[in-house]
């Protein structure tokens, strides 16, 4: 049985992550980050290392794994946790539809 995401039962999920994007998680957020982890089209958001420990961008995986990752013209982050929160971000409107406007910190 593959997991599915509720938007509404899996909200709250969203402010655990931001509070912590990085480092353990409690089983239903790492529930749903393994969900979100697998797209089934193939395509996948990841996240490319310009510069270790400095610099990353965004790419998207292709379908045939062969083929080169598409990387974004921006932005460049300097902070991995934002980088992270992005990826987030964006693969919660794939998987949902709905678009989380909120940046990681206030």
């Amino acid at each position: 049985m593959v997991y599915k995401i509720d938007p509404e039962i899996d909200r709250h999920y969203i402010e655990e992550f931001r509070q912590k994007p990085i480092g353990a998680h409690s089983p239903g957020l790492q529930r749903l980050l393994n969900t979100m982890r697998h797209d089934p089209s193939g395509k996948q958001v990841v996240l490319v290392c310009k510069r270790p420990f400095e610099e990353w961008v965004l790419g998207l995986m292709p379908v045939d794994r062969r083929e080169p990752i598409a990387i974004e013209d921006g932005p460049v982050f300097t902070d991995i946790e934002e980088a992270e929160w992005e990826v987030f971000r964006r693969r919660w409107r794939l998987l949902t539809g709905e678009s989380i406007n909120r940046p990681l910190r206030d």
